[in-house]
């Protein structure tokens, strides 16, 4: 559908028919007559098939850092030597931060 731009807007007065504020209201009820819901506390009631994972054991081993890296002041990553950009207050940062 063309919207002409140049046309007149509508006055107030049109404003206040179906238009307006009560009808907007109106509009925000379902047939029951409550307000609509937050979606957040539907979405805290709403449970993903297969997503329960409190019995699953995740076992990660943990490296301490090499002599060849370094750990990032701005951004806490430990990145290769390769990464090492500056040094800033005389802390080491890399090439994504600098």
């Amino acid at each position: 559908m063309a919207t002409d731009y140049d046309a007149p807007r509508r006055d107030k007065e049109e404003n206040t028919g179906p238009d307006g504020i009560e009808a907007l209201a109106k509009g925000r009820t379902d047939q029951s007559g409550s307000v609509d819901v937050d979606e957040a506390e539907v979405a805290e009631n709403f449970e993903l098939p297969g997503a329960d994972l409190g019995d699953e054991e995740l076992s990660v081993k943990v490296l301490p850092m090499q002599q060849d890296e370094f750990r990032c002041s701005s951004c806490f990553l430990v990145h290769h030597r390769s990464q090492f950009a500056k040094e800033k207050n005389g802390q080491p940062i890399c090439k994504d931060c600098a």
